[in-house]
């Protein structure tokens, strides 16, 4: 795609599944990419992939809850490259989606974690990412949403609010400093089959996933990769403030 070569690109949330595999796509498009993650061996590994193949990564073990481990992380990405052009937020609380209940029953500890990382972590990449994009002249946010934001669901009542918390945060970023340069857009996945997921899910679960969708087949990891490159790319440089669905037509809107 257009105007990736080159780019410094900060990937939060990487280590493996879509993070990891965005990553690896990002760089094959010619990106530098810093690959971040709590799981520090884990975006050890993917940048590790990424330079086997022939391309340019780093990785930086940090915190997305904590203020301070976001400010190394991106000082560590300026220091490494020189700049910033590009964020892709993606991480996610995943350990806290079953006991994600309803409002009656949820452990507030449970809904404080989600939001922790899954809203106020975001915020907090973007707040430390803005300034280093704008010295560039401008750049693009791309954030991992989910069809949860606005589908309605009896359970995963935190999991869905700081999901649409995310495509709030991504039109606002989108409107306060669009016309400085930098677009800011959500991509929504339906059920994406990671090798995790296929090895692990019950069969049942896929059979219903896949029934959910207008399409063929399950989605797969290259699915939102594709979508994230193309909007940090010159050829998707007329979208900014959007939610993207990539769910195989789950939902229609």
């Amino acid at each position: 795609m257009e105007g990736l070569k080159d780019k410094v690109v900060l990937v939060a949330g990487a280590a493996s599944g879509l993070g990891a595999d965005s990553a690896q796509r990002l760089a094959r498009e010619g990106a530098r990419v810093v690959v971040g993650d709590i799981n520090a061996d884990g975006a050890q590994r993917t940048a590790a992939s990424i330079t086997e193949n022939g391309g340019d990564a780093i990785a930086v073990g940090f915190d997305i809850s904590d203020d301070d481990s976001v400010r190394s992380l991106v000082d560590a990405t300026v220091d490494a490259y020189g700049g910033l052009d590009a964020v892709h937020i993606n991480a996610g609380d995943m350990r806290s989606v079953s006991k994600d209940t309803d409002v009656v029953d949820i452990d507030l500890a449970v809904w404080d974690s989600t939001v922790a990382v899954n809203l106020r972590g975001h915020m907090l990449v973007t707040r430390h990412t803005v300034p280093h994009l704008l010295a560039r002249g401008g750049g693009s946010i791309v954030y991992t949403s989910s069809i949860a934001s606005f589908t309605g669901e009896a359970q995963r009542p935190a999991y869905s609010a700081t999901k649409a918390g995310i495509n709030a945060l991504a039109r606002h970023v989108a409107s306060r400093w669009g016309k400085d340069g930098i677009r800011a857009n959500a991509i929504t996945p339906g059920l994406i089959v990671t090798p995790e997921i296929r090895d692990g899910a019950p069969p049942e679960i896929l059979e219903r996933g896949l029934a959910r969708t207008r399409t063929t087949r399950h989605g797969e990891p290259r699915d939102i990769s594709s979508m994230v490159a193309y909007l940090m790319s010159d050829e998707g440089s007329w979208i900014t403030g959007q939610v993207v669905n990539v769910d195989g037509g789950t939902v229609l809107r």
